[in-house]
């Protein structure tokens, strides 16, 4: 059996999922199946190519929702997981179907697509995560942000931060793909001293300190959001949390940023805010409406590449509405 597995690319989640979901479907589904894998990016315009899906079973892990009849196994855990109402209903049917029903699965209460694959394959199927529980630790903490403060999230002492960031930064396209079958394989450490893996960290921790003090020359701080443009420097991805490294003080943060397949408005909260909760703004639902989205507390938008004006008036508009709602005013 030849299986096409799917993935949010540049994302540590996305490629911890990808990585669960071999172990899982080699354990407990097809143990003599092979396995390619293919990113995924948020970009303007069309997500998916359904020729691309040509595998025996075709598996999107910790990304938006196909409803072509070729996906054979989804995994997501984002708020905005469905791109129409069409798409929406067409995973409501599909879960009437017995058989459609035990082969996709949402749920955005989970901190990481990982943990939640973890869970399903455990429960539905009798999945050992037991050997993986390291991975599925640093899934919550990357993807939920749940670090102890923002010097360890920015520092990167860890090895999952240090794979982090080459993850989120590598233009080889044959990188991840390499890396994926490694991270349910070997200790997080071990994976990281890898040559091919290794060789790499040196250049992007210089670019990271790069990229740490271009954010602190343009970020602003006002009435508890930070914004800043940094559009004429071309980045494939930079460290979210660094503004507010920068500003601990801060609850919201709006970057714009380009990189060689889109522009970008990331939307983020700080993870830690003492702003109470009930009053934060879901920002999911503001990026939707520029046909982005996320989580509740972090989301995205993304345009053309030659989009950098329509982008900066969205960015704009998200700024002024976040620093009006400042839960600390």
């Amino acid at each position: 059996m030849r299986v096409r597995v799917f993935y949010h690319d540049k994302c540590f989640d996305g490629a911890c999922s990808a990585s669960l979901f071999t172990r899982f479907h080699r354990e407990c589904v097809a143990a003599g199946a092979s396995y390619e894998y293919h990113g995924l990016v948020h970009r303007a315009g069309a997500l998916f190519d359904e020729s691309e899906f040509t595998g025996d079973e075709n598996a999107i892990v910790d990304f938006k929702y196909s409803a072509s009849p070729r996906i054979t196994w989804w995994f997501d855990h984002h708020l905005s997981a469905f791109l129409t109402p069409q798409d929406h209903q067409s995973f409501l049917d599909c879960q009437k179907d017995p058989v459609c029903g035990a082969h996709k699965f949402f749920d955005p209460h989970y901190t990481s697509c990982t943990s939640f694959l973890a869970h399903i394959a455990s429960t539905r199927y009798g999945f050992d995560t037991a050997p993986v529980a390291e991975l599925i630790h640093w899934a919550n903490i990357v993807d939920g942000a749940q670090y102890e403060s923002p010097e360890s999230a920015v520092e990167m002492a860890a090895p999952a931060m240090k794979l982090t960031l080459i993850i989120e930064s590598t233009q080889d396209p044959e990188f991840i793909p390499r890396l994926i079958p490694l991270l349910t394989e070997m200790p997080l450490a071990e994976v990281l001293s890898q040559h091919f893996v290794a060789s790499l960290l040196e250049p992007l921790l210089e670019r990271h300190l790069q990229s740490l003090e271009l954010i602190r020359g343009r970020a602003e701080e006002r009435d508890g959001t930070i914004f800043f443009d940094i559009t004429d420097h071309p980045l494939e991805g930079f460290n979210k949390f660094i503004p507010y490294y920068l500003y601990p003080n801060a609850t919201y943060s709006i970057g714009l940023s380009k990189s060689s397949f889109r522009t970008k408005v990331a939307v983020g909260s700080n993870p830690w805010t003492k702003a109470d909760p009930a009053k934060m703004v879901n920002l999911a639902q503001i990026c939707e409406r520029y046909g982005g989205g996320g989580h509740a507390r972090v989301g995205a938008i993304s345009f053309k590449p030659d989009q950098e004006e329509k982008a900066r008036a969205a960015a704009a508009e998200i700024v002024a509405e976040l620093r009006a709602t400042n839960p600390f005013a």
